[in-house]
């Protein structure tokens, strides 16, 4: 996931089908034996009256074609699949920041059916599965994330969540996932804690007198941790407190979104 947690997209190659003017317009060609003394009359009127009708001719905007023929040539080749693959994807992230979490994983699983390649890019299923207690689906995702890009903290965490309730804390850390220093230095922190252990109060108190996006999200990773460890309540106070943070309430981050389905889905309330 980067910081601002855009999906990724395994290369979709749309199809156009070349077009130009000369495609557009047949233009007819005259061949006239007239007299002489009746050229400059045919050149003074009538040409003028052929220009006029050739100008009245519409022309189509390319604009208007190339969806048109793209279209057809979608009829005629039964689609594309690959960019329906990502509005099903789009779908499916609006559905999980509206709370439909079911609802995001049909979209999800549809992209895939759709454009197999989708599957190892696919975090956002991840988190979908996570919330409805697909754990080990979770797990696989992450891990088929990870592969693709070793360099992901927050997937290597969320993979340790969704074992830690399959196999429980010690074993979840004996099979953390390794990945690449991340960019953010709450980030970095947050999976210091994860892969070694730490305490989360730490974690918030760091980052609480930084920037809106590392408190929110030292909150939603200490709430997580937390959560990993059975503390119920100590985990509804952090994630409820990243709600309610500024950047939790107004920001667009797809992570800030999953705070509010988290709360929803245990029923805390935080507004």
């Amino acid at each position: 996931m980067a910081a601002t947690h855009n999906f990724k997209i395994a290369n979709p190659s749309p199809i156009y089908l070349p077009i130009t003017s000369s495609t557009l317009i047949c233009k007819p060609s005259l061949s006239l034996n007239l007299p002489n003394n009746n050229v400059s009359h045919f050149f003074g009127t009538t040409l003028s009256t052929i220009h006029s009708h050739h100008n009245s001719i519409p022309t189509l905007s390319r604009r208007l074609i190339i969806p048109a023929v793209s279209g057809i040539w979608d009829a005629l080749t039964g689609g594309n699949p690959a960019r329906d693959a990502v509005i099903a994807v789009r779908r499916g992230m609006l559905l999980f920041r509206q709370g439909d979490v079911q609802g995001s994983l049909v979209e999800f699983d549809k992209a895939i059916e759709l454009d197999p390649r989708q599957k190892a890019y696919l975090w956002q299923r991840g988190l979908s599965l996570y919330y409805l207690n697909r754990f080990e689906e979770g797990a696989e995702q992450f891990r088929l994330d990870v592969a693709q890009n070793p360099n992901d903290t927050e997937e290597s965490i969320w993979c340790f969540l969704c074992e830690a309730q399959l196999y429980g804390v010690d074993e979840a850390r004996k099979r953390f996932l390794e990945v690449g220093t991340d960019s953010r230095p709450v980030m970095r922190e947050a999976y210091r804690m994860f892969k070694d252990g730490g305490d989360p109060e730490k974690l918030v108190a760091a980052f609480s007198g930084g920037r809106e996006s590392e408190y929110f999200y030292a909150s939603l990773y200490a709430g997580l941790y937390y959560e990993s460890q059975n503390k119920s309540d100590e985990a509804k106070l952090h994630l409820t407190a990243a709600c309610k943070s500024p950047y939790g309430s107004r920001s667009d981050d797809y992570m800030a979104s999953l705070a509010k389905v988290h709360c929803d889905c245990r029923n805390w309330r935080f507004s």
